[in-house]
């Protein structure tokens, strides 16, 4: 199975080798920047130019919650390998590590002079790196 998302709103999950579409979720007001799985599997976090991050229940193939926070459009997302962490990359200058239980943010990140465009979560650890128009790279530690 393969996740993607784009320009028209839509994320959508492929079968292989055939190709074809197994689930299409909409709900972002503009366009997809970023969709990851959870590391369960259950369900997946997208990311948006509408400046909203949504988690998403493949199950119930519906949206389950919206994270709002950003300013401006949100560049990446991505999974803590827990699986109860979410962060997101936004064009604001910031970054936001986002509790899933609590549905809350629990940090944001400053530092970045110019948009932040990427943001990952190094494998089974408390560290991020992010990258920016700024023309640097960062990592930090979230514990």
């Amino acid at each position: 199975i393969v996740l993607t998302g784009g320009d028209d709103r839509l994320w959508k999950t492929w079968g292989f080798p055939d190709g074809n579409i197994l689930l299409t979720g909409e709900g972002h007001t503009d366009w997809l920047s970023g969709c990851c799985f959870r590391p369960s599997g259950t369900q997946l976090v997208t990311s948006s130019g509408d400046t909203t991050v949504r988690i998403w229940d493949l199950s119930r193939h519906g949206c389950t919650l919206t994270l709002r926070g950003h300013s401006r459009a949100v560049r990446g997302c991505a999974w803590h390998s827990c699986g109860d962490f979410v962060v997101s990359a936004s064009a604001d200058g910031t970054s936001k590590i986002w509790d899933v239980n609590s549905e809350r943010c629990r940090y944001t990140l400053r530092g970045h002079e110019d948009s932040v465009n990427s943001i990952e979560f190094l494998p089974f650890s408390n560290t991020v790196v992010t990258s920016s128009a700024d023309k640097t790279l960062s990592l930090w530690d979230v514990r």
